[in-house]
């Protein structure tokens, strides 16, 4: 009777013991990945939860702004949230701005989250919590523009200066559905200029409408967005109409070509000469401009260029800007194209020059365009040259008005020697005219750097 009474004392020891340690084993291991700073009317939670296996018997989240407490998470239902499992670990993920829970109100919150996990064999379970501190922004962005007498030539471009606040908020200029960047002053030569003070160029593209609504908008990381109109006068213009014959020699010229040097581009039949291009200037020349448009991401925040842009020396224009285009084979039209670029021709092999100052962003084969360079000129504006003989330049390399870029050929879909010329804005094509111009330069934006306290006209587009 004693060794008995003596074992249950020691199984009762042992076993309180255990309990006891049990108890004091470490709890999951908690992580609030997100929000780090703040949220608006866009947030979103991101908890990563530690446990061996995964294994939980409780998970809350909670956002406690003074007295109230709105329930995020529970692992015992109504959940809104998504919770997954990878080994030993469980994230937690779910959107928590105000448009998800309406009685967020603006200040300081805090996420609470605490979870649980079993120990002794489901017997007992060890907690851990951690909290965050975050601030709830619900206030839009506040607009000024600055800058006046905004005008806008059909297919052309024009600039803005505004002030936003607070400074970090994205902002530019939407135009319909494109979106133009602003960036930040002191890179147009604005010497200690506000941090909020931007500078955006933007443009009405050949195919918007010409009533299309032009705004400056501005919106924050967590979805709090305002706009500001502004006074401007869109000029009309309408685009020429042609009608380009093309033949078997034009076709075996370009076709076997494009095609070696595009291995990407895959026909059905090669030798169907017509119908392969036809899928050159289709599809072909969707690729190409995705290609270019992708180039406006690598833009400087500064303004690289001074002064107006150069036009080819000695070059007869062949054809225009947004010039609508209808293939004719065999009488027969066949496709319909927008010539978005200048074709300016002189003598064969002619040197092409920069138009401008800038940094080769690309410099080699490109589809249709064939041998092609694009120079980066800052703030989202860049030049193209098209169907060269042969290219001199490499990217990164720095380039000054009037360096040698290669030379004018007929490479890509060009019947005979000329150079493709145009300018781009934020990827999109828009007419080189206005930035031929020295007066256009001067009015649309020397003046208003100028008025915006440049402090030298004559370098404010060369820093």
């Amino acid at each position: 009777m004693r060794i008995f009474t003596t074992l249950i004392v020691i199984l009762v020891a042992a076993a309180g013991t255990a309990w006891y340690f049990a108890g004091r084993a470490p709890g999951p291991v908690i992580e609030i990945a997100q929000p780090l700073k703040h949220i608006g009317q866009t947030g979103e939670l991101v908890v990563n939860v530690d446990a061996p296996a995964g294994k939980l018997v409780a998970l809350d989240a909670v956002l406690e702004q003074g007295a109230r407490r709105t329930p995020l998470f529970s692992l015992t239902g109504g959940n809104d949230g998504q919770l997954t499992r990878e080994g030993d670990r469980l994230r937690l993920q779910r959107s928590i701005g105000k448009r998800e829970i309406a009685d967020l109100e603006a200040g300081a919150a805090r996420i609470v989250v605490t979870a649980a996990r079993p120990v002794l064999f489901g017997y007992r379970q060890v907690q851990s919590t951690a909290s965050h501190d975050i601030e709830v922004r619900l206030t839009a962005p506040q607009i000024a523009v600055q800058s006046t007498h905004h005008y806008i030539n059909y297919g052309g471009s024009e600039m803005v200066v505004y002030q936003v606040r607070p400074a970090d908020a994205m902002s530019g200029v939407r135009v319909g559905d494109q979106e133009y960047p602003g960036f930040p002053a002191s890179g147009a030569g604005i010497p200690n200029a506000d941090p909020g003070l931007r500078v955006a160029f933007f443009a009405l593209l050949w195919n918007q409408d010409q009533n299309t609504p032009i705004q400056v908008f501005a919106r924050d990381d967590v979805g709090n967005e305002s706009h500001a109109t502004f006074e401007y006068r869109v000029f009309p213009k309408a685009f020429r109409k042609s009608r380009i014959t093309i033949d078997d020699r034009f076709l075996s010229k370009v076709v076997p070509a494009i095609l070696q040097n595009t291995p990407e581009l895959q026909v059905e039949n090669p030798s169907d000469l017509l119908g392969s291009f036809l899928r050159i200037n289709r599809d072909l020349r969707r690729d190409n401009n995705a290609l270019i448009s992708s180039l406006a991401s690598k833009t400087s925040p500064q303004i690289l260029w001074h002064g107006p842009f150069k036009q080819l020396l000695n070059t007869a224009v062949e054809a225009g800007f947004a010039d609508q285009r209808t293939y004719i084979y065999g009488g027969n039209d066949v496709d319909q194209q927008v010539h978005l670029g200048f074709d300016l021709a002189s003598t064969a092999n002619a040197p092409v020059q920069a138009a401008n100052r800038g940094t080769v962003l690309h410099a080699g084969w490109l589809g249709i365009y064939g041998n092609c360079v694009i120079v980066d000129h800052g703030m989202g504006l860049q030049s193209l040259y098209a169907h060269l003989s042969s290219i001199t330049v490499k990217v990164g390399d720095t380039v000054d008005t009037n360096a040698v870029l290669g030379r004018s050929g007929s490479t890509g879909l060009a019947g005979g020697d000329h150079l493709h010329f145009t300018m781009l804005l934020a990827g999109n094509a828009i007419t080189p005219i206005d930035w031929w111009s020295s007066k256009w330069v001067q009015d649309r934006v020397i003046r208003k750097l100028r008025e915006a306290g440049m402090a030298d006209t004559q370098q404010a587009a060369a820093q």
